[in-house]
C-alpha cells in the first residue's frame, strides 16, 4: 500500500474496533468457505456456519427478504422481518428478559437486499458487540457474491437442460417418433425440471371449449388421464386464451373440475401455451404438492420457451407427414395410372389373343393350357384392377382405409417371414365395410399373420380379403405345420370370438397337404 491511498472499508473497521489476528485468520477462513462452492443449499449452509462460528452464536439463519428462509435453520424467538430496517442497516439488540442476543446483518446483491444473515444468542450469554457486527458484515458481503453466483450457476444449468429437453423432443419428432409419445415426453420433462410432483397436457376440444387431458405424468396421471377442463374459469384455459403463462400458490384458485381437483396435488400450479399466443395449440401445466415451493418466473419462462420449442417442432414434424402424405398420394395416382393404361390393357390384349388362338388348336391338351393360361390372365387382370381401386380410393385425407392396413399388416409379416405372403382383395373394401368392422378385421389379420411368423414355420402363406353378398370374408392359408394336436391355440379362440361376438363364423381347419387354412367370415352390418 502506497503513502496517501485510502485505506479500504474492511481495513478501516479492523483497525477501528482492533479485531485480533485470530479473528481476521478465521474471516479469511469464512470468506473462502464461502465462496469455494456453486450449489445453491451447499452455500447457504456453508454461511450460516461460517457466521455462527465467527461471532460463536449459538443460532443462525439466512432470511430472504420476503421473509421465507432458505431451508437453512430456524431463528428461535425472534421475527427477523419485523427487526431489521429496510435502509440495509444491520440491527444488533441486546438481551432483554426472555429475547435472546439478536444480530442481523443485509446480504446485499447489486445494491438490493435478497436476504438477512440473522443470529441469536452467543455461547457465553453475552451480546453481540462491534467487532461481531463488522465481522458479520464483512461475511455478508462475501455472501451476496456468493449466493448471485450460485444462483447464476444454477440458473445457467437449468438452461443447459431446458435446452436438452427441447432438443430430445426436436430429434424425436423428426426422427418420426409418435406425437404421442412425444407428448409423454414433454409432460415427463417438465415435471422433473420443475420438481413438480404431476404435469398434463391439454388438448383444445373440437368446439375449443374444453380442454382435454391427453398425457400426465407423476403419480396422479392415471386418475386424470383424459380428463377435462373447461376453458372458460379455469387455470389451463387463462393460458390456452391469453397465449401467456398464469401461475397460482394454491390449486383452489385453478379452477378445476371437482372430479380433477379430488385427484390433484393441491399445492402450486403453473399453466403454458403450446404454442404461439395468435396459435395456441395447447397448454403444458405442472402442480406441486401442497407446501412446495411457488413456481419462479424463471421456471415459468424456461417451461414456457420449453413448450414453445416442442410447438415448433410438432408443426415441422406435422408439415413433413403432409409433405410425404402428398408424395405418396401424388405416387398412388401416377402407378394406378400406369398400371390401368398400360398393364392392364397388354394382359388383356394378350388374352384377347391367346382365346383366339384356342380356336386354332388341334390337339386338346393344347387347348386346355392354353385356356388355363387364359384364366392366370384373367386372375392377373381381376388382382391388378383390385390394387388399381386401393390406390386410387385411399379414403379421407390422412385416414388409413382397410385396403391399406391389410397392405401394411402383410408388407410387415413378409419382412419377418421372410418371404412376401400372397395378397387378394376383392370388393369394395373401404366403401362397404365400415370402420368398427374394418377395426375387427384388422386385428384379426395382424392374429393370423402373427401366428404364421410364430409358429408354423412356413415357406409360402396366402391371404384373401373379399366383400361379396353382404359378407366381409377374410381367408389366410399356410404350408406350415398345421394345427397343434392339443388344439387350437388362445390366439385362434381369441378370432372366433370376434367372429361370434359380430353374429359371423370362424374356421381353422389343417387341410391333408398340410399347413393350415383359417376362414373369418361377417355380415357387414
Amino acid at each position: 500500500m502506497r503513502l496517501g491511498e485510502p485505506v479500504t472499508e474492511p481495513q478501516t473497521r479492523f483497525d477501528t474496533v482492533r479485531v485480533s489476528r485470530d479473528r481476521v485468520n478465521a474471516l479469511l477462513e469464512a470468506l473462502l468457505a464461502v465462496g469455494g462452492d456453486l450449489d445453491p443449499e451447499t452455500v447457504t449452509c456453508r454461511i450460516v456456519r461460517a457466521a455462527t462460528s465467527l461471532v460463536d452464536a449459538r443460532r443462525g439463519a439466512l432470511i430472504k427478504a420476503d421473509g421465507a428462509d432458505f431451508d437453512v435453520a430456524e431463528v428461535g424467538g425472534v421475527e427477523p422481518p419485523r427487526l431489521l430496517t429496510e435502509d440495509h442497516r444491520p440491527v444488533r439488540l441486546a438481551r432483554s428478559g426472555s429475547a435472546q442476543a439478536f444480530l442481523g446483518v443485509p446480504v446485499l446483491v447489486r445494491g438490493e437486499a435478497v436476504g438477512h444473515l440473522c443470529l441469536v444468542e452467543k455461547l457465553d450469554g453475552g451480546d453481540f458487540d462491534e467487532q461481531d457486527e463488522a465481522m458479520v458484515t464483512t461475511l455478508a458481503g462475501a455472501a451476496g457474491v456468493a449466493i448471485e453466483n450460485a444462483r447464476l450457476y444454477e440458473e445457467s444449468r437449468r438452461r443447459e437442460l431446458w435446452l436438452e429437453a427441447s432438443s430430445q423432443v426436436t430429434t424425436d419428432l423428426l426422427c418420426g417418433v409418435s406425437s404421442d409419445d412425444v407428448l409423454a415426453l414433454m409432460a415427463r420433462r417438465a415435471r422433473e425440471m420443475t420438481g413438480g410432483d404431476v404435469s398434463a397436457v391439454l388438448l383444445p376440444g373440437e368446439d375449443r371449449t374444453t380442454l382435454h387431458v391427453v398425457v400426465a405424468d407423476g403419480p396422479a396421471a392415471l386418475d386424470i388421464a383424459r380428463s377435462e377442463v373447461p376453458v372458460e374459469g379455469s387455470l389451463g384455459g387463462r393460458a390456452f386464451t391469453l397465449g401467456r403463462p398464469v401461475m397460482v400458490d394454491d390449486f383452489a384458485e385453478a379452477g378445476m373440475p371437482a372430479v380433477v381437483a379430488g385427484r390433484m396435488p393441491a399445492g402450486p400450479v403453473v399453466a403454458v401455451p403450446i404454442g404461439k399466443a395468435e396459435a395456441v395449440r395447447g397448454v403444458l401445466s405442472v402442480c406441486k404438492r401442497k407446501g412446495g415451493a411457488s413456481f419462479t418466473a424463471a421456471e415459468s419462462r424456461m417451461l414456457h420457451a420449453f413448450a414453445g420449442h416442442a410447438a415448433i417442432a410438432l408443426e415441422l414434424a406435422e408439415s413433413r407427414r403432409d409433405t410425404e402424405r402428398l408424395r405418396l398420394l401424388e405416387d398412388r395416382d401416377r402407378i394406378a395410372k400406369d398400371l390401368h393404361d398400360v398393364v392392364i390393357q397388354r394382359l388383356f390384349a394378350v388374352a384377347m389373343m391367346l382365346t383366339s388362338t384356342v380356336r386354332m388348336m388341334e390337339r386338346p391338351e393344347g387347348a386346355g393350357r392354353l385356356r388355363h393360361a387364359i384364366d392366370e390372365l384373367d386372375e392377373t387382370i381381376r388382382h391388378i384392377r383390385s390394387t388399381v381401386f386401393a390406390l386410387q380410393a385411399p379414403g379421407e385425407f390422412g385416414e388409413i382405409g382397410l385396403r391399406a392396413q391389410i397392405v401394411g399388416l402383410v408388407a410387415d409379416a413378409g419382412t419377418r417371414l421372410g418371404f412376401m405372403p400372397g395378397l387378394r382383395m376383392d370388393g369394395q373394401l373401404d366403401n362397404q365395410v365400415s370402420a368398427e368392422l374394418a377395426e375387427q378385421a384388422a386385428a384379426v389379420l395382424r392374429e393370423a399373420l402373427s401366428n404364421i411368423v410364430r409358429h408354423a414355420k412356413a415357406c409360402r402363406a396366402d391371404v384373401c380379403v373379399e366383400v361379396a353378398d353382404g359378407r366381409l370374408t377374410l381367408v389366410v392359408r399356410d404350408d406350415g405345420v398345421g394345427l397343434p394336436e392339443s388344439g387350437r391355440r388362445s390366439g385362434l379362440r381369441n378370432l372366433e370370438e370376434r367372429a361370434v361376438r359380430l353374429g359371423g363364423r370362424f374356421e381353422a381347419v389343417s387341410p391333408a397337404q398340410g399347413g393350415t387354412f383359417l376362414t373369418w367370415s361377417v355380415p357387414l352390418v
